[in-house]
């Protein structure tokens, strides 16, 4: 259940953070690895009302999902589409039919609907000890701290500009480096006419209901790896981040409600939904809020957002892929860099597991792929196998995954800085 009192009360003080953190991982998501749907349509051969049906449900489905789990749970739960289930779908839909592919859909998310009623899952996710789960979280977010300072090679001068503006604002408003980047940068980069909305138009969206079919093939080649590859590159990691900062809500409801979305949006084009990974630590840490009790804003900010892109369908889907790779990726980077400071100082916290921890945070950040699976769920394996060579014993039950209490330290002596 939920850690954070539901009886908080909210104040309009309270809004700008939150709503700018759930901005911000809406602007991430589109602007970072949408285009994987639009190359997974284009491979298919889908119509453009196809099309335009895959980004209605898939959005809509996010934007409604998360609005329930945050409201419902007063916790900051973002939900986002699978990208490593998008990735894999660009190769996947050029030799399966488009029907056949819907009912993969379909099956997929009925396994999630059971896996999340089973309790299985929740059970799994408290065995990671806390060092293990904080470790692995850093070495997932480490690319994407290394891309913020990357971009310098690509836009000098827009890097440079949201980098130096983020550390002076942190030095004097601490609070408002974040809002203040992404406000500074969408001005920078509208003053210099590199986004361009002059041929924007906004046209509604209409759902397009496709019948599914179900084969063999299909179930094995399909539904099969989609399920695998959004539970390990999905719901694992985006359940440790929930962990990392303190927030303690059943994985159960979680599985079930996002797999019940994707069920009744797959019809319509929606390969698979969950619960996010990496921009969903933009929305869990302080920069979202100094108060955990605020941050479920954050979710239902985002949910908002996601739905009137989803209205809109790809014209607005559009705009946010029109911003320069730098920008999104520096945003990111920026916008990321307490929750991986914070989880490497979890990590090395315990001097007893500091080593396990150490080696899941490099395995994960080395982004191994094996057997279609992606880096986490490889670095998460190699963390456990380490702590129970390095331990003489395996991870217990009661030891559940969240870092809050081995973060205490580190929380401290960030709150001192504040």
């Amino acid at each position: 259940m939920s850690s954070v009192p539901s009886h908080s009360s909210v104040r309009w003080n309270d809004l700008t953070h939150p709503v700018v953190a759930g901005l911000i991982s809406v602007i991430v998501n589109y602007g970072g690895t949408f285009i994987l749907v639009f190359q997974a349509a284009k491979v298919a051969g889908l119509s453009p009302e196809l099309t335009a049906s895959w980004v209605w449900s898939i959005s809509i489905g996010v934007g409604v999902t998360g609005i329930i789990l945050s409201w419902l749970t007063r916790e900051p739960i973002i939900t986002a589409w699978s990208t490593p289930a998008a990735a894999f779908l660009v190769t996947a839909l050029a030799t399966t039919p488009y029907a056949e592919a819907v009912g993969a859909y379909l099956i997929s998310a009925a396994a999630f609907v059971l896996l999340g009623l089973s309790g299985w899952f929740e059970r799994l996710i408290r065995l990671i000890p806390p060092g293990v789960a904080a470790g692995l979280l850093a070495g997932i977010l480490l690319q994407f701290g290394i891309k913020a300072f990357g971009g310098m090679s690509i836009d000098p001068v827009l890097a440079g500009l949201l980098i130096v503006t983020y550390a002076v604002l942190k030095r004097f408003s601490a609070r408002y480096a974040v809002v203040g980047i992404l406000v500074l940068g969408l001005l920078f980069l509208l003053m210099q006419d590199r986004v361009d909305l002059s041929g924007l138009s906004l046209k509604l969206a209409a759902p397009v209901f496709t019948m599914p079919a179900f084969s063999l093939n299909a179930l094995l080649s399909v539904a099969l790896p989609l399920f695998l590859i959004t539970l390990t590159g999905q719901y694992m990691p985006g359940m440790l981040v929930l962990r990392n900062d303190g927030f303690k809500t059943s994985a159960n409801p979680i599985v079930t409600v996002t797999g019940l979305g994707s069920l009744l949006m797959a019809p319509f084009g929606s390969h698979a939904f969950n619960i996010a990974a990496i921009t969903a630590a933009i929305a869990t840490g302080r920069e979202a809020h100094e108060d955990p009790s605020k941050r479920w804003i954050a979710g239902i900010a985002a949910g908002v957002c996601y739905i009137l892109v989803g209205v809109f369908g790809v014209t607005l889907a559009a705009v946010f892929m029109a911003f320069p790779a730098t920008f999104i990726t520096t945003l990111a980077g920026l916008a990321l860099l307490g929750t991986i400071g914070g989880s490497l100082a979890t990590a090395l916290a315990d001097v007893r597991t500091r080593e396990a921890s150490l080696i899941t945070f490099l395995a994960a950040a080395a982004n191994i792929s094996l057997l279609g699976i992606g880096g986490a769920f490889w670095g998460l394996v190699i963390g456990l196998i380490a702590y129970a060579v390095l331990n003489g014993t395996l991870p217990r039950r009661g030891r559940p995954a969240t870092a809050a209490s081995a973060a205490q330290p580190a929380i401290k002596r960030e709150g001192a800085n504040a």
